[in-house]
């Protein structure tokens, strides 16, 4: 196996490893930030797959482009509906109260 793609893959599994324990340590009341925040990085992957798509050097190159275009862009409308959901939930609390 080339060393590139060794060191990829090292670098993918730390990415994993640190981003899992991040969130799993975020209080319950950051939630809807940090998916906003994650809503806006799911956007900058839908331009880089579009990129990697658009320059198709070889058919299986467009076929993963085309398909992290879908699954990144289904991710991010997904986060947008559920933080509008948890946001509206908030707002319907604070009306109670009142």
């Amino acid at each position: 196996m080339p060393a590139h793609f060794i060191s990829s893959v090292y670098v993918f599994v730390l990415a994993g490893f640190i981003g899992f324990e991040v969130i799993k340590h975020v209080s319950r009341l950051l939630h809807t930030p940090l998916m906003a925040l994650t809503n806006a990085l799911d956007a900058v992957v839908v331009v880089a797959a579009i990129i990697i798509a658009g320059r198709a050097q070889t058919p299986l190159s467009m076929i993963l482009g085309l398909v992290a275009v879908a699954a990144s862009f289904s991710n991010m409308v997904g986060g947008f509906l559920i933080t509008d959901r948890m946001l509206r939930m908030f707002k319907l609390s604070r009306q109670k109260k009142s």
